[in-house]
């Protein structure tokens, strides 16, 4: 029985990876920052793993034959960091992301990424998300004396709590959906195709890349061949949890969302996966991956039975109301009030003379 430490490992991948290791065989250690049951084969340490002092506890008491790491650092943490843990285990899986690709289309392992080819400063200049995990996967590759290691880059992911339209997440695409009130996204961004594979099934290519000598030294994309315009991907969340859904501007949406690099450099891309590289590694098939509309559709009625939200995003869905000129929405706490009505009027929320603090306040009162 070999021993696996996953880093982080309680999200969307990371809840089927440790039942499926279990299923193969492996005794399987995950870090979690809250106290969790251990089960068969399972267990559970509870603590930081972005902790140097807890990290290094985990491997002292587990000593894992493998790890694989969901964990996000910035690029100086994982600098630091990434000698340990290569050295730590017979196989470090260091989770990137398809993002690190620019916009060829189909994408490959051998595809262009944005940090060798993008030419704008500006966005160079910043630790954005696709280009930390291809400056990681760079420190990873330049390491000496190192264990073996494995880049996985999984497209888009759903799984249980977390699900994704455009750039959206389950807080506020199923929060929205299931409180009637409508999504937004631009038409040129709804005409463009996109690649969601169920968490599941990235899990099983990774539970087979762990350990297997056709892995080292390798980079996969782990993901479906299936692709979808998000108008296509849109019709399952109408049909499953009843979305509605008003067309904007792309400037509304960059104003709504704030994240104007992910959406130009990844959701403004057609994303279409090659996958043959890590089916042929795993020994899988295309057939062995679950169709989209059955996998989201059967992760959305689960949903809709039991919401659950680690946390709201009242910001954005504030912005939304704003632009679509819509009222604040019922229910909500005092606190949750007060932080959508800042976020709803941003300029009075950084300069706040008293009459401001008074008028916010009978705003977040309903007066």
């Amino acid at each position: 029985m070999k021993k696996v430490l996953l880093l982080g490992g309680t999200g969307a991948m990371g809840v089927y990876l440790t039942e499926i290791l279990s299923a193969l065989g492996h005794s399987v250690v995950v870090t979690s920052r809250r106290p969790r049951e251990a089960h068969g084969t399972v267990s559970y340490l509870c603590g930081n793993a972005q902790d140097d002092t807890f990290l290094r506890d985990c491997v002292k008491r587990v000593s894992p034959d493998a790890i694989v790491d969901f964990m996000v650092y910035g690029t100086e943490v994982f600098q630091r960091r990434v000698g340990f843990l290569t050295q730590a285990s017979a196989h470090y899986v260091f989770l990137s992301s398809y993002r690190v690709y620019a916009g060829e289309v189909p994408l490959r392992e051998t595809s262009p990424r944005l940090l060798d080819v993008c030419t704008n400063t500006d966005y160079l200049g910043t630790d954005e998300y696709a280009l930390t995990k291809a400056r990681q996967e760079d420190l990873l590759r330049a390491m000496h004396g190192g264990n073996a290691w494995t880049i996985v880059r999984p497209a888009i992911t759903f799984s249980k709590e977390r699900f994704q339209f455009g750039v959206l997440e389950a807080n506020t695409v199923c929060w929205r959906a299931l409180h009637g009130l409508p999504l937004v996204m631009p038409a040129e961004m709804l005409d463009k195709r996109t690649t969601l594979t169920w968490g599941r099934d990235v899990a099983m290519m990774i539970a087979r890349l762990v350990l297997n000598p056709k892995a080292y030294g390798e980079a996969f994309t782990a993901a479906t061949a299936e692709a979808h315009t998000w108008r296509e991907v849109f019709e399952i969340y109408r049909k499953t949890i009843g979305a509605t859904l008003v067309e904007c501007s792309m400037a509304d949406y960059l104003t709504i969302t704030q994240v104007p690099w992910q959406v130009r450099y990844d959701r403004m891309f057609d994303r279409v996966v090659d996958n043959s590289k890590v089916l042929a590694a795993t020994g899988m098939t295309q057939a062995d991956l679950t169709p989209l509309d059955e996998a989201l559709s059967r992760e959305l009625a689960a949903f809709r039975e039991h919401p659950h939200y680690a946390w709201l995003d009242w910001g954005r869905t504030a912005r939304m109301d704003k632009v679509l000129g819509l009222p604040m929405p019922r229910g909500l706490s005092w606190r949750e009030r007060m932080d959508y009505q800042m976020a709803r009027h941003p300029n009075l929320a950084r300069n706040l003379p008293m009459r401001g603090v008074r008028w916010l306040v009978r705003k977040v009162r309903g007066q």
